[in-house]
This record gives structure tokens, sequence and C-alpha cells, in this order.
């Protein structure tokens, strides 16, 4: 049997203790002992007062009291020698499994017992040093030690191997930080300290979440201690890792801010069920209704959602839109159809696109390219000589487009009266403007200024050219789609069908109504509108000059329209929506905030590669127009960069007027932070 380990009941000069100092156990000698006090001398030669209370509860063993200076030195040093070999052959670990499951907490001598049949002062105090080490799972509360349980064990191991990263990632990221800072204020490369792979892994990791603003909260406590010190700089996570080579020039962070995947490969994890609405749709094909509608697009458009065809009948015009139907084998709720939801849109940007669909789907399979097969919705709209809608029919079908033609061949169709359908389209649309105007629509009309990237990274190369305006051809197709919009969305209140409307509910005043294509004037009725909020209730949309619109004529690059589709299309098929006012009502919560961040990339990418363009020939003049002079500070308008900047009126003059034209150059342009400041301004 085991032999009983039996503690002293209390100290005395000459006795060989233990106290806690640094989170280690300190070996001493007790000097002098006094109503709980200890004078001790400790193995670092050093003399100390100390309470009683303080000690490890485990001491001895007891030596003469007169033993000289040095001679308690070495007797310190023998002991401390003697429990750090045992201590070294102590399994810790073995101990726990031992221990564990048998009691929640118990004083050492019970530990002792379980792995010494004899033990003295040296293999306790041995005992005690290791079980104190081992923090992962024993837990000292004095005078015993608390047994943790496996799962706990578990977590706590979890904890530390954590906490032990986290110190090496910040460690490594001072460092790292403070040198990329310093190579990129000095305009050289950096001079890299080495990593381990799984190191320099997890700095680049936190980098890319810090430029996507998607820290987690580990992962923001470690960026706020690496990044001490450095300067409150916009993007200077971005600037980091451009410096370290991580990522490239010119990164568009704003992807990443949205959390939306560029190019065409996302999709792959998800070919099975695209290989499954492949098969469906070649199951399905029906007989073809028509091939007669014509689409009019960009040349560079591979994404055709619309199609037309235009007939008279007696004095009525009978428009029919045929749109595409990416709904039409479509599983709703799939792990597919939520990410095509989180993409809410496609991006159109100078350095290319980015489709909300596969291309197989977007700019393939479901696209009305001319000669293919192609479910649509048809919505057939009859209206008067006048132009006044009479009814709206839509019904599903299958058709093969005719046609795919530019606005330019358009255009120079109805110029010229080759083709009486474009012609008669062209008469349609003058009369739809010409009523939404006299019904309050705000229509602009300003030049669009077409940014091109050549390259990547630093090699990106910026041209701007004015797109050459095709006046007819683009006010049919615009037309035209705010009647799909509309009048689908009177058809849709008529029948009880929900879609997710556009709403701008506002009064304007008269003045707002026509067509602006000066700068201060287009400024001046801008100023007057408010976004328009995307809801289930139809109400007007007053800037369209429409009594309601619910987009559904983009379904291949918008899932608001994608929606609205499929809610026509069930109601036609099977006679109630495929959602009801509630489920749309949250969807709109949800998918409003998700076209908002996406949305942002849209309307601030384009900018950042004018100001890129900018930035290289700042010093050289550029054409501005004053569109407001209100307040210290006078706004001008660069209408071929589609650019507003803002100059303090006493660099223009003393008498400044809206209209009033000047040359301008520029001091500072950083695309990077929006920041432009004009140097120079010249009255032309």
């Amino acid at each position: 049997m085991a032999k009983k380990t039996v503690f002293s009941p209390s100290v005395r000069p000459g006795t060989v203790v233990e106290f806690m100092h640094g989170d280690q156990p300190q070996l001493a000698w007790v000097l002098e002992e006094s109503a709980g006090r200890l004078r001790i001398l400790t193995i670092n030669r050093k003399e100390m007062k100390l309470p009683a209370a303080r000690l490890l509860p485990w001491f001895g063993p007891v030596r003469d009291s007169d033993t000289n200076r040095q001679g308690i030195q070495d007797i310190l040093n023998a002991h401390q020698e003697r429990r750090g070999e045992i201590q070294a052959g102590i399994d810790v670990m073995e101990l726990w499994e031992l221990a564990q499951g048998e009691l929640d907490t118990a004083p050492l001598s019970w530990f002792a017992d379980l792995l010494f049949e004899e033990s003295g002062p040296d293999e306790i105090a041995a005992l005690g040093r290791a079980m104190l080490s081992a923090k992962t799972h024993f837990k000292f509360r004095p005078p015993n030690f608390e047994i943790w349980p496996e799962e706990k064990v578990e977590l706590r191991l979890r904890q530390k191997a954590e906490e032990k990263e986290r110190e090496a990632v910040t460690s490594a990221g001072q460092t790292l930080l403070k040198e990329l800072w310093t190579a990129y204020s000095q305009g050289r490369k950096p001079r890299l300290p080495v990593f381990e792979d799984e190191l320099k892994a997890r700095l680049e990791l936190l980098l890319r979440h810090k430029v996507a603003g998607n820290l987690d909260e580990v992962e923001q406590k470690i960026w706020t201690a690496i990044s001490k010190g450095l300067p409150d700089v916009p993007h200077i996570a971005l600037l980091l890792a451009q410096a370290w080579g991580v990522l490239p020039p010119h990164h568009n962070y704003l992807l990443d801010e949205a959390e939306y995947e560029w190019g065409d490969v996302w999709w792959e994890s998800f070919s099975n069920e695209i290989d499954e609405i492949e098969t469906a749709f070649s199951n399905q094909v029906g007989e073809i209704e028509s091939d007669e509608f014509i689409s009019i697009d960009a040349s560079t458009t591979r994404d055709i959602d619309d199609a037309f065809l235009m007939k008279k009948d007696g004095d009525d015009y009978v428009l029919s839109i045929a749109l595409a139907r990416p709904d039409a084998h479509w599983t709703f709720g799939s792990p597919f159809d939520r990410v095509i939801a989180h993409r809410a849109t496609s991006l159109y940007l100078p350095e290319g696109t980015a489709h909300m669909m596969p291309e197989k789907l977007g700019t393939g399979l479901y696209s009305l390219l001319a000669g293919e097969k192609r479910p649509v919705l048809i919505a057939e709209f009859r209206l008067d000589s006048d132009g006044k809608l009479l009814s709206t029919t839509p019904r599903e079908a299958w058709i093969t487009v005719k046609a795919n033609i530019t606005y330019e061949a358009a255009d120079a169709a109805i110029e010229s009266g080759s083709d009486e359908s474009l012609v008669l389209a062209y008469q349609l649309a003058e009369q739809l403007i010409e009523r939404r105007i006299s019904d309050g629509a705000c229509v602009i009309r300003k030049p669009e200024p077409v940014v091109s990237v050549d390259g990547e990274g630093a090699q990106s190369a910026v041209s701007i050219t004015l797109k050459e305006p095709c006046p007819l051809s683009e006010l049919v197709i615009s037309e035209f789609m705010i009647l799909a919009n509309s009048g689908l969305a009177l058809w849709a209140k008529e029948n009880d069908v929900p879609l997710l409307h556009r709403t701008q509910d506002i009064a304007l005043p008269q003045e707002s109504a026509g067509i602006f294509t000066e700068p201060a004037a287009i400024l001046r009725a801008v100023k007057l509108l408010l976004p328009p909020i995307l809801e289930t209730t139809p109400k007007r949309h007053a800037a369209l000059g429409v009594p309601a619109y619910a987009p559904i004529t983009s379904p291949l690059r918008r899932y608001t329209d994608f929606i609205n589709m499929s809610q026509v299309c069930s109601y036609l098929n099977e006679g109630e929506p495929r959602l009801d006012r509630d489920d749309l009502d949250h969807l709109a919560v949800n998918l409003g905030m998700r076209i908002k961040d996406v949305g942002a990339v849209q309307r601030f990418r384009p900018r950042y590669w004018k100001l890129v363009y900018l930035a290289k020939q700042r010093k050289s003049f550029q054409s501005a127009v004053i569109v407001d002079d209100n307040g210290s500070m006078a706004t001008l308008a660069m209408p071929h960069l589609q650019i507003n900047v803002r100059a303090p009126k006493k660099m223009l003059g003393d008498k400044l007027y809206p209209g009033q034209r000047f040359q301008i150059n520029f001091s500072r342009v950083d695309p990077l932070t929006n920041e432009i400041k004009i140097a120079e301004a010249l009255e032309e």
C-alpha cells in the first residue's frame, strides 16, 4: 500500500519553502517567522519579507536554522536540481487521465499517493510544480487542485493553441506592418522578414479581411495590436497589402466589401444544378409561337433580356415585348438560388463585366440570341393612337428571335425609313415620352463617357471617350422598357399579384417636368428627387411619370426582375403567385440592402478609374461649367467626364453664375480617397 503523505502544519526557521513569483514557483529558505510573517532568503540570494499565506502548500525539509548563507545557497541549489529532475520524469497528462472522473478537486497529497510509493518534500514539490504548469488540465485553488473534465480540457487546449497563434501573428504582424508602411512611405520595395508559410498565410488573410471590412472579433483585436503606431490613413490595409504584393495596384476593394465574386468561376461548385437546368430546358422546348421579334442592344451585349414586335391594328398600336425567362427551370430556395440572390445584379465596370448568372445561363441558354429557341414572357400592350395604354396581356411562350441589331443599325433604319416596324416603334416611343412628361416625368439626358481599361495591375491603361449617341433607337428601348415595367405593374395590381416595386411617391414642382440637358438644369432637377424605394405596394414613380413601376425587363441581370418574372409566370401557370405579400415584404428588405451594397461597386468603381485617368493629366486643363454657386464653395461639372468638383468662390472670381464656363486643372487627384483639388481656374 502507498505511503500517505503528511504536510507539516507550520514552518519555522530552516524550512525550505516555495512561493509563486512571476507565475513560477520560487524556492526559498525561512530565516525568521513571527505571527504569520516570514523573512526569507530566495535561491536568487534575495532577502525579502513574505506573509506565510503566500507559501505553496508544500514545504520542507527542515534544516539547521543556524546554517550560514553559503550553506543555505548550497542546500537550495541541491533541492532545485533534484526537484527539476523529478519534475522532468512526471507525466502529468497520465496523472490527469488517472484522476479525471474520480474527483472534481483534491489536495496535492491525493495525487502524490497515485504517483509515488514513497514521497518526500522534493517529490511533492516537483509534483506540485508539474501540476501548476498543466494549466489546461488542472486549476490550482489553494490548497487543492481542481481536475478539469475532458470537454473543458479540449476547450482549454484549443484556446491555448489559438492564443499561441495570436501571439505569433501579433509579434510577426507588428514587424511586418511597420516595414510595409515604411517601404510604402519611402516608395521602395519592402525588406520582408522571413516567416513560416502558415504564419505568412494568416497575416495575408488578416490583411485581406481588413480590406474587405469583415474582421471577426479575434482578428480585430490582432489588427488593433499590430497596427498600433501606424498613421490613421484611409484604406491603410489596402496600401499595406499592395506594398507587400498580396494585392495588385488598382485592386477593386469595393468587390471585397460587397462580398461579390468577380469573373465566371464562382458557380463551378454548382455544376450539377446547372446540368439539371440544361436538361430540363432541353426536355421542355415547346412549339415556336413567333420568329418575328427583334432586339436592340449595344454591339457588346451578350445577356439579351428583351425583344419586341411592333404592329398596328387599325388606329391602335400593338406592342409585344418578349422577356427572357431564366426562372423557367429554377429551384427557388436552393443553395444555388441563394448565391444568385446574394449577387443581386450584374456589374458592368470599366475593367470588365461580372454577370449575376453564370455565363452558361445568362449569356447563353436563356439569352435571347437570334435563331435560338427560348422560353419567354410575352407582354402584349395595346395602346391607342395617342399612346395611351388600353390593355396589358401577359402570356408564356417559346420564340425564336429574328435578329439582334445594334443601336447604330436601328438608328440608321429609323432615320432612313427603311424598316417600317422600327419607324412605327419610334413613333410610339415619341408619344410615350410626351405622355410621361405631361404626367410630370423628369428626363435627364447627358453625355456618356465610356471608360476603358486595358491591362491589369500596374500595367492598367485608362482611356475615356464619349459614347456616340443613338437618340432614335435609344428612345425606343428606354420607352418600351418603362412601358413594360409600368404596364405589368398595373396589371399585377389589378390581378392582386404582389411584385417588387420601385416607388418614388413624392410631389414635384411643375418646373421639374421635362427634358434636361444642361448641367446646371440637371443638377437643379436632381436635387428635387429622392432615391426610389423597393417595396411591395404599387405607388407612383414621380421621376418616371408613371403610376406604378415594377422592374421585370432585366431578369438575366437583376434579381428583383428575376423575382417579379417568377411572380407573374407562377400566377399565369397556377392561378396564384409563388410568394405572398408577407414573403415578398421580407424579401424586399433583405434584397434592398443587398442591392445597396452591390450597387456601391457599380456607382464608385467607374469614378475611381475616371480619377486615375485625371490624375495622369492633372496639369492639363479640362472644360468645366458652374452648376451651383450657393455658399462659399461653387460646384463645377465636367460633362465630358460626368464628374463634379468644388472650388472656393474666390478662386473663380467675383461674378459667378450657373452656366459660366472655365478651364481647370488640379493640384491633387487621389482616386483611392476620392479626393480632387483644383489648382487653377481660368474663365473661358
